[in-house]
């Protein structure tokens, strides 16, 4: 998808002084640029409305509502774009508080529960436990590996700093549980990797956001969770909650033995005086 900020850069050598003192401020504040109509980007510039919609038609659109709909797009395509500058932080909070209550509840309400049990039993039960995730997905990966070390042994996070991800898929085994966490803006590759795992002896588990619907199938278990912001970046609340149950559905299903390690693994964090003291 061509950007807004894209179509300036390759065009700006070629546009009149007064067309450049709009693509000055669209390059200066493109977050905003949904905001304005034609009318009110010439009159923040200082030219007229007619110089706008030449630089509109220059750059490929057919007026301001085009550039509005192509930001809208980008927003929804994972791109940070702002679509509400003016707002304080009060009114930031409020918005992104009813939408993270609004992604929970479209979750929990669509979710079927036994897939959360079966993954959780299938984890439980594993060999070893690979979990993956690239970008966005990283760090909810290096927080699921974390509270499932917690659980059991034999977990571990692809890729490690400084290293890629198919040295960890070599000599995956029948009972090996592989959990990949993609969200949108992806690398590219996901696809191959999606079906590198499906094709080992491993049982695949894919943790994604609607944007990912199109991988679904592909692997033995799939788990979409809303990841939709008034924010110019996503939201990942749903994304967390998913952890903590998921790990605690695994805590339940290991039994005495998982209760015993979360001691265990205590009483070491007291031995080596790496927590606080409560």
């Amino acid at each position: 998808m061509t950007t807004l900020s894209d179509a300036v850069a390759s065009s700006y050598g070629d546009l009149s002084p007064q067309e450049q003192r709009v693509a000055d401020l669209i390059r200066a504040r493109p977050d905003e640029i949904a905001l304005y109509s034609s009318a009110e980007l010439a009159r923040l510039s200082g030219v007229s409305k007619a110089t706008v919609s030449r630089l509109y038609r220059r750059l490929g659109f057919s007026g301001s509502r085009e550039v509005r709909d192509l930001l809208r797009a980008q927003r929804g395509g994972g791109v940070p774009v702002d679509l509400a500058p003016g707002r304080g932080v009060d009114d930031r909070l409020a918005g992104q508080y009813r939408s993270d209550v609004e992604n929970l509840t479209r979750f929990y309400e669509s979710l079927d529960a036994g897939v959360i049990t079966d993954v959780a039993a299938r984890l439980a039960v594993a060999k070893r436990v690979l979990v993956v995730g690239h970008r966005s997905g990283f760090p909810v990966a290096l927080h699921l590996r974390q509270q499932l070390a917690q659980v059991r042994d034999g977990v571990r996070l692809a890729p490690e700093p400084g290293q890629s991800v198919g040295e960890e898929l070599e000599g995956l085994e029948s009972g090996d549980v592989v959990v990949l966490l993609g969200f949108q803006r992806r690398p590219a590759g996901f696809l191959r990797l999606l079906d590198t795992v499906a094709a080992s002896p491993a049982t695949g588990v894919l943790v994604t956001d609607p944007s990912g619907r199109r991988y679904d199938g592909v692997l033995s278990a799939t788990i979409e969770v809303p990841t939709r912001s008034p924010s110019a970046f996503d939201s990942y609340a749903v994304a967390g909650s998913l952890v903590s149950v998921l790990a605690g559905a695994v805590l339940a299903a290991v039994g005495e033995g998982g209760a015993a390690r979360v001691s265990a693994i205590d009483r070491r964090y007291t031995e080596l005086g790496e927590l606080e003291v409560r």
